[in-house]
């Protein structure tokens, strides 16, 4: 009987993402309208590190922390973006089991490192607003660089983690992945052996990190609005202020879709709300980040002048 199972378990050499269960000609549109979101992405995304890294005036650490976004934000979606539009296109939507758990693992790498990187960038505007003196001590070069890589090194220690213990994962012949992408939790689902573990990590893992760098978030701007608040002008609590809005709105985005996905009733239960909302932490937030940064900001829009008429003046 052990001889039986250990063969069953070993069947499994390739999984097929089901995907969005729509009619043929549906499946066109959709990969058109996905490849210009992903063509968005690409641009966007490399456009805000070549304009950052081309001009003298953002040479700060808040825009190195934000050239390091837009580089996750590019390899995020190039993870899950490729695969999805080939299996648009095809009928069979195999993914290899090696290539699916590779998937997973830059997935998870690049999803938790994003969410350290938000917490970093609050951090900066926190040290920029409420410790203006020493802000160039605080955060010189030097530790920019070490927070950004602590960043990377707990994003590969989560995926680490979770895809060893998705290795343990036994399917028992079962293949069909009903999702997009290679994540845990429809691995999770179509596991035939007892996955209390797995869940218990994914639980834990997960939750430690959304508090975490959430608390760092919330307390940053806690202690940005009192300082803010001091300020006597109204004009002065608003161009403080004004330097934070962006990255509020990313850090809206990108956390109110994976509270969403924690706190809505039934979402494991209903996969096709949580593909949708898939898309919107995979995709889209990718799309708006750049747009974000690039219509709310003086500085950056500037820079893109400067480079486009190919000299440089300042604001």
């Amino acid at each position: 009987m052990d001889n039986l199972s250990s063969r069953n378990y070993s069947e499994v050499t390739e999984f097929i993402l089901l995907g969005f269960r729509t009619v043929p000609k549906l499946q066109i549109l959709l990969f058109f309208l996905f490849l210009v979101i992903y063509m968005a992405i690409v641009v966007g995304n490399v456009s805000m590190v070549l304009v950052i890294s081309m001009d003298s005036n953002l040479q700060t650490p808040m825009y190195f922390f934000l050239k390091n976004l837009s580089c996750l934000d590019l390899c995020y979606s190039t993870v899950i973006a490729p695969k999805m539009l080939v299996n648009f296109l095809s009928s069979e939507k195999k993914i290899a089991y090696n290539e699916c758990l590779a998937q997973f693992f830059f997935f998870a790498l690049f999803a938790t490192t994003e969410a350290f990187l938000l917490s970093v960038m609050a951090f900066d505007r926190f040290s920029a607003i409420c410790s203006p003196l020493l802000y160039h001590v605080n955060m010189s070069h030097k530790v920019c660089v070490q927070l950004v890589t602590g960043s990377y090194i707990c994003g590969c220690i989560n995926s680490a983690i979770h895809t060893s213990f998705a290795l343990t994962l036994h399917f028992c012949g079962e293949h069909r992945l009903d999702h997009f992408f290679c994540d845990v939790s429809a691995l999770i689902e179509i596991s035939c052996a007892d996955t209390f573990v797995n869940e218990l990590v994914l639980f834990i893992l997960s939750a430690l990190i959304i508090i975490s760098t959430t608390m760092v978030i919330v307390v940053s701007y806690g202690y940005i609005l009192s300082t803010v608040l001091k300020i006597p002008s109204t004009h002065g609590r608003r161009k403080t202020f004004s330097t934070c809005g962006s990255h509020i709105a990313v850090v809206s985005i990108f956390y109110g879709t994976v509270f969403f996905i924690y706190a809505q009733p039934g979402a494991l239960s209903s996969p096709e709300q949580s593909k949708f909302v898939a898309v919107f932490y995979t995709l889209i937030t990718s799309m708006l980040n750049p747009l974000i940064y690039s219509l709310r900001n003086r500085d950056v829009k500037g820079a893109v002048k400067r480079i486009v008429c190919g000299k440089e003046f300042s604001q």
